[in-house]
C-alpha cells in the first residue's frame, strides 16, 4: 500500500462521492433483486439484461477507482471521516469481498465434505491484512472477513434454489431478507448478532423444497472469526440441526426437543440432549411438520420461544437456547387456527417472517422454461455430474409420457422421482390421483370435504382419461363399464 501521512485529511470530490454513492446502492442491494441488477449495470456503464457482465463491469469500475486513489496516496479510511470515510469503506469492502470470492466458494464445498469440524481458511492472513492495509483495525478486519463469508454462504445456498419464475425470484429475495434483512447496512452494524431472535415460518405443500429453504437460512448465520487458529468458529453444517416432528410419538417429542436426565421415565437409560441443547451459538433449529404438534408442545415451545430457556425431561435446571428458530408446515394454518389446533401466541412467536414456498404446477405456469433448468440440476444431484443432453432427453419423455398441464402433486420431489424412474424405466406418467387441469390434486379435494362421492369419482375417470385417451384403459383400471365411465367423463 502507497505510504501516507496519517495527519492529512482528504475529502472526496463530487465526483467521486455520487460514484461511491453507486457503490453503496450496489453493495447494499439484496443480489437477487432487480434492483442490484440496474446498480451493477449503471456502475458498469453499460446496458442489457446480462447479470454477470454486470456484476464483472461492476467490479473492474470500483477497483480501476480504488487503484486510481492508491496511486494519489488517498486510498486509507484514516484520511477521511464523516460520510466519506463510510462511502470509501463501503467500496473497500465491495472490492475485497469479490477479491476472495473463489477462495470462498471452496471452502464452503470443502466444509460440507469436511463435516463438523472447522476448516483451516489459508487465504486468511492476506485477506486480513490486505483490510488492516486499508486502515481496518484488527478487530474489523476479522468482523468483516467474517460478514464476507457470511454473504457468500447466503448466496451459495438461496442459489441452490434454481427457477426463472417469478414466483421462485420472489422466493430467493426474500430468504436473503430473513437473513440479512431488506437493509444490509443496518443488519452488519446493529442486527448481525440478533437475528436468533427472529423466528422464520415457511408455508408450502409437500414437496416444494421447504426444506431446502430451511438449510439456506439455517447455513447462513454470522460465525465467527478465530484468527489464531485461522478458522471459523464453527462449520456451518453443525450450526443447522433439521427435526421433522411428526415422526416422533407424542411420548417422546419433548424428549428429542429438550433432552432427558437418566431414569426421568422408563426406558431413558442414560442423559440424553435434545436439539436446543445441541444448538450452537448463531446455530438454527428447524422444526419441520410443526403443524403436526399438540397444544402442549406448542406450549412448551413458546415458553422457549418468550423466555430463551428450557429445561430437560426430568430436570429443573434450566439451560440456555440461544439459537434461530425455523419452521415449516404444509397444513393449513388458518384452519388449524381457527379450529384451536394451533395457537395464536404460538404463531405469533413464530412469524417474524412468513416465506411461502411456491408448487412447481406455479412455477411452470409462470414460466414453462422452468422445467429445463430443473432437471439440470438435478441431473447433477442424481447423476453426479452435468449432463445437459440427459436432461434434454427426460424433458422430451416428460413431455411425451404426461398430459397437458400435468399438475405435479408432489412438486419438485416427485420431480426428482420421476427423473429416477425415468432413468430406470424410460417411462413416467405421473400420479393417477393428480388433477390435470390447473386446480387442485384429488386429495386435496377429498380433504377438502366440498365433494361427493360421485364428483370425486366422475374427476378421477375424468384424468385418467385425459391420460390414457380411452373409455376402454379407464374401465379396466377402475373396474368400471365403459358405459359408466363414458357417463362419467362426459358429465364431469
Amino acid at each position: 500500500m502507497y505510504k501516507i501521512c496519517m495527519t492529512t485529511q482528504y475529502k472526496l470530490t463530487n465526483e467521486e462521492r455520487d460514484f461511491f454513492l453507486q457503490v453503496s446502492e450496489a453493495a447494499f442491494s439484496n443480489p437477487f433483486s432487480d434492483a442490484r441488477d440496474g446498480a451493477d449495470r449503471a456502475l458498469a456503464g453499460i446496458s442489457g439484461s446480462d447479470r454477470d457482465r454486470a456484476l464483472q463491469g461492476a467490479t473492474k469500475a470500483i477497483r480501476q477507482r480504488l487503484s486510481d486513489l492508491n496511486s494519489q496516496g488517498r486510498a486509507n479510511l484514516a484520511l477521511y471521516d464523516g460520510a466519506d470515510r463510510q462511502l470509501l469503506l463501503t467500496a473497500i469492502l465491495f472490492d475485497q469481498y469479490h477479491v476472495s470470492l473463489p477462495q470462498f466458494d471452496a471452502l464452503i464445498v470443502e466444509q460440507i465434505q469436511a463435516g463438523e469440524e472447522p476448516c483451516a481458511v489459508p487465504f486468511s492472513a492476506e485477506a486480513l491484512a490486505r483490510l488492516r492495509d486499508y486502515g481496518c483495525t484488527a478487530q474489523q478486519a476479522r468482523h468483516y472477513f467474517a460478514f464476507f463469508y457470511q454473504l457468500r454462504r447466503g448466496f451459495f445456498f438461496i442459489n441452490q434454489l434454481v427457477g426463472s419464475s417469478a414466483s421462485m425470484r420472489t422466493l430467493r429475495c426474500r430468504l436473503w431478507n430473513t437473513i440479512f434483512t431488506h437493509d444490509t447496512q443496518r443488519y452488519e452494524v446493529t442486527l448481525w448478532n440478533r437475528l436468533e431472535d427472529f423466528s422464520t415460518l415457511l408455508l408450502g405443500e409437500t414437496g416444494t423444497g421447504k426444506g431446502a429453504a430451511a438449510a439456506a437460512i439455517g447455513r447462513s448465520g454470522f460465525i465467527p472469526f478465530d484468527e489464531k487458529s485461522g478458522r471459523f468458529a464453527e462449520s456451518f453444517t453443525r450450526n443447522f440441526i433439521a427435526i421433522n416432528l411428526s415422526q416422533f410419538p407424542e411420548s417422546l417429542i419433548e424428549s428429542e426437543l429438550f433432552g432427558h436426565k437418566k431414569g426421568s421415565f422408563t426406558g431413558a437409560v442414560d442423559n440424553h440432549q435434545g436439539v436446543f441443547a445441541r444448538c450452537v451459538p448463531h446455530g438454527a433449529i428447524f422444526l419441520d411438520e410443526i403443524g403436526d404438534v399438540s397444544v402442549p408442545v406448542q406450549i412448551k415451545l413458546l415458553q422457549v420461544l418468550q423466555e430463551r430457556r428450557f429445561c430437560p425431561v426430568g430436570s429443573h435446571v434450566g439451560q440456555s437456547f440461544r439459537g434461530r428458530i425455523i419452521a415449516a408446515t404444509n397444513r393449513p394454518l388458518e384452519e388449524l387456527r381457527r379450529a384451536g389446533n394451533f395457537r395464536d401466541d404460538f404463531y405469533y412467536r413464530l412469524c417474524s417472517d412468513v416465506i411461502e414456498v411456491p408448487t412447481l404446477r406455479k412455477q411452470l405456469a409462470e414460466s414453462p422454461d422452468a422445467l429445463p433448468s430443473l432437471l439440470e440440476r438435478l441431473i447433477v444431484r442424481i447423476v453426479g455430474t452435468e449432463d445437459v443432453k440427459l436432461a434434454e432427453t427426460i424433458h422430451h419423455q416428460l413431455m411425451e409420457d404426461l398430459p397437458p398441464n400435468y399438475s405435479w402433486p408432489g412438486n419438485v420431489r416427485e420431480l426428482e422421482q420421476a427423473v429416477r424412474r425415468l432413468l430406470l424405466n424410460g417411462h413416467y406418467y405421473g400420479d393417477p390421483y393428480a388433477h390435470t387441469g390447473s386446480g387442485d390434486n384429488l386429495q386435496t379435494l377429498a380433504d377438502s370435504g366440498t365433494m361427493d362421492a360421485q364428483q370425486l369419482l366422475s374427476r378421477y375417470c375424468r384424468q385418467l382419461y385425459d391420460r390414457f385417451g380411452t373409455y376402454e384403459e379407464v374401465a379396466r383400471r377402475t373396474r368400471l363399464d365403459r358405459r359408466t365411465v363414458k357417463k362419467y367423463i362426459q358429465g364431469d
